[in-house]
């Protein structure tokens, strides 16, 4: 697609780094929902961290907006220096669009984890970028992209 193929040239490839585990990525989700007093409340608000090789959530942050969430986390990684994000995963708590798939690529994200489904440009972005994706995230499992 043509906003693929912008952003390839816009943000160019992500350097390689080592996979995180698959036993990782199955529980940062649980530990993602950990933090997300808001939710807890309201059950009407999205969150997105950043989580290290090892799982940790680095940042966490809540909004209404899903985008919002994302830019919060991105916005305070900038703040505190600690940009680009390589080897390091962003987890959102909704769905994975092109639009977030093109966040955590500029922020420089080489996993991109969601609770739900990603589209089909956001699975063709990732590829493009050298990101892993993952999806639709279950007790049971999850998928890789």
């Amino acid at each position: 697609s043509e906003q693929i193929d912008d952003l390839c040239l816009r943000l160019g490839p992500l350097a390689p780094t080592p996979p995180i585990g698959l036993d990782v990525l199955a529980e940062v989700s649980a530990t993602a929902r950990e933090t997300q007093e808001l939710f807890g409340l309201t059950g009407a608000v999205h969150a997105a961290a950043v989580f290290d090789r090892e799982g940790r959530i680095v940042v966490a942050r809540e909004d209404v907006g899903r985008h919002n969430a994302v830019d919060k986390v991105i916005g305070s990684m900038l703040l505190d220096g600690r940009l680009p994000l390589s080897g390091h995963g962003l987890y959102i708590s909704g769905r994975a669009s092109i639009e977030m798939v093109q966040k955590a690529w500029a922020a420089g994200a080489t996993t991109l984890l969601a609770e739900s489904a990603p589209t089909a440009l956001a699975v063709e972005s990732a590829r493009r970028a050298g990101m892993t994706l993952v999806g639709f995230i279950r007790a049971d499992g999850f998928n890789v992209y």
